[in-house]
């Protein structure tokens, strides 16, 4: 028995590889993100697997549901989103993790995916990237993520619906201002168009663009520039919470007023109030307390 794990157009038919096809038609069963979609790809090859939903809503029992189906059933069966290859920033790890569990093999029938195809185009080096999918909606959330970029590579992708792209850019522009972006909206379709340039300047020629909030987009952010070396004195390690605490009870601050401030410093509080219990535990096993 065998998962297939196949990747299906992100637009163009075209890019439906024979193999993907012919998967598609062998094996026992299809699970599709959404069985709609996927039934508009198989009239369209004639391909007439039965399907069966499997998507974020349902995934963490149907998962487990297909994965025993194969095996009571001795068939193979095939993992299809969408668009795209499953798994990335779609649904579908779970059921191939029910399936590895059980000892079924998994295998990739690899095709498009939309981040890959943007960061082709984009022109920026792509020796190491990193993929975040979409990124928080909520403007600080979103903000903090931004800035997290350059701490951790010098090339970004993220996915954004055309409704926020426009926010996303602006974003970007303020907290990155020396980022430079590669913008690709309906890759391999009839209008497919990629903006490239400093953030503010592609901002500007989106929020030109009358028919910016159509399609879907992916954003190819080059964040190099952005990179910057750390004051020294914030170079140094931070101490844990729990020396943080003791260093202000030594003193002469109470407990709870250190904790106070720990969290007013921008420590989590649920983390400074578990710090705080452990140094009682072990000062009471100590008899100090």
């Amino acid at each position: 028995m065998t998962l297939y794990v196949t990747a299906t157009p992100i637009g163009n038919l075209q890019d439906f590889s024979p193999r993907a096809v012919q998967t598609l038609k062998s094996v026992g069963f299809i699970a599709a993100e959404d069985t709609r979609v996927t039934m508009k790809l198989c009239q369209v090859f004639d391909i007439h697997t039965p399907l069966v939903a499997c998507h974020m809503h349902n995934e963490e029992s149907k998962g487990e549901e297909l994965a025993e189906k194969m095996l009571r059933e001795n068939v193979d069966a095939a993992l299809v989103t969408d668009a795209g290859t499953p798994c990335v920033s779609d649904p579908g790890h779970l059921f191939v993790k029910a399936c590895l569990d059980r000892g079924i093999t998994v295998v990739p029938v690899p095709g498009p995916s939309a981040a890959v195809a943007a960061l082709s185009v984009s022109g920026f080096p792509c020796r190491t990237w990193k993929f975040y999918g979409f990124l928080p909606r909520e403007k600080k959330e979103l903000q903090e993520a931004l800035l997290q970029i350059p701490r951790e590579t010098g090339i970004g992708i993220v996915h954004e619906s055309p409704y926020r792209v426009l926010n996303l850019l602006e974003t970007v522009a303020q907290v990155l201002p020396e980022a430079s972006v590669s913008v690709s909206c309906d890759l391999t379709k009839l209008h497919e168009l990629t903006l490239r340039g400093p953030a503010e300047e592609v901002l500007r020629r989106m929020q030109d663009n009358p028919k910016a909030e159509k399609g879907e987009y992916c954003l190819v952010l080059d964040v190099s520039a952005c990179r910057k070396d750390e004051p020294e004195e914030k170079k140094q390690e931070e101490l844990p919470l729990e020396l943080e605490l003791l260093k202000r009870m030594l003193e002469g601050t109470a407990l709870r007023d250190a904790q106070t401030e720990l969290v007013e410093a921008g420590a989590k509080k649920n983390a400074v109030k578990a710090a705080a219990l452990h140094i009682k535990k072990s000062l009471l096993e100590e008899d100090v307390w």
